[in-house]
């Protein structure tokens, strides 16, 4: 069965939501899970609805202005978070886990494939996530410099879950980027698409090999459990 995670995104210590990225537009999350953006009081409504886990983006130590970490481990006494706070190397992912039963690290921020691959081979896979965030069918990312194919290919050495993020798709529910997915076909049983997920398409891609999905706007309007 598709695990269903809820995504929450935090900044200045609430629950917000904005789509395509656009960061500098978030607003409070209003969600049927809470009557207010209080990421705790959520986390303990999804579990009682089915939740097994939860992704948070910690947008404040993404951006580099502060950190929820001390609330993103509060959370994660109630559901185990899936946490991605701005890893950009080793240390910091190092770091990043005291906080979280797994830590992303996305290549908006990584400082390269080295420390990527350092992380991969040091840390069990059960705690790692590799995020590959795309723009436009390109990788996005400051520091890596290399097609989607190739990223795809020094992937295929580990055994941690790769996310895949269409960032212009997030909070659009336009639906998942079949082109992307299919790009990493080879790595289906470990990859978790996310951005624009439609209810509708969940049984679809379990039908394809799809083991997990990331759900945020439609999960929060009701339109589909958790879990």
């Amino acid at each position: 069965m598709i695990e269903v995670i809820p995504v929450i995104d935090l900044r200045g210590g609430i629950a917000v939501a904005g789509k395509s990225g656009e960061r500098e537009n978030y607003r409070p999350l209003e969600t049927v899970f809470s009557s207010f953006p209080d990421p705790v009081d959520m986390a303990l409504s999804l579990r009682a609805a089915g939740a097994r886990s939860i992704y948070i983006a910690d947008l404040d130590a993404i951006e580099g202005t502060g950190s929820n970490l001390d609330i993103v481990g509060r959370v994660n006494h109630v559901l185990p978070v899936t946490l991605d706070a701005g890893v950009k190397n080793r240390e910091t992912f190092r770091f990043m886990l005291q906080f979280a039963s797994r830590v992303v690290a996305a290549t908006e921020t990584l400082e390269s494939t080295e420390e990527l691959e350092y992380i991969l081979k040091t840390y069990p896979p059960e705690r790692t996530v590799v995020s590959v965030d795309v723009k436009d069918m390109k990788l996005h990312s400051e520091n890596i410099d290399l097609e989607l194919e190739e990223f795809m290919d020094l992937l295929l050495g580990y055994e941690s879950d790769v996310i895949l993020l269409d960032l212009g798709a997030v909070g659009t529910s336009s639906g998942f980027n079949r082109d992307l997915l299919e790009l990493f076909r080879l790595l289906i049983r470990r990859v978790i698409p996310g951005g624009g997920v439609l209810p509708r398409e969940i049984p679809e891609l379990e039908a394809m090999g799809v083991g997990k999905v990331l759900v945020g706007r439609a999960l929060h309007e009701g339109m589909v459990r958790p879990g």
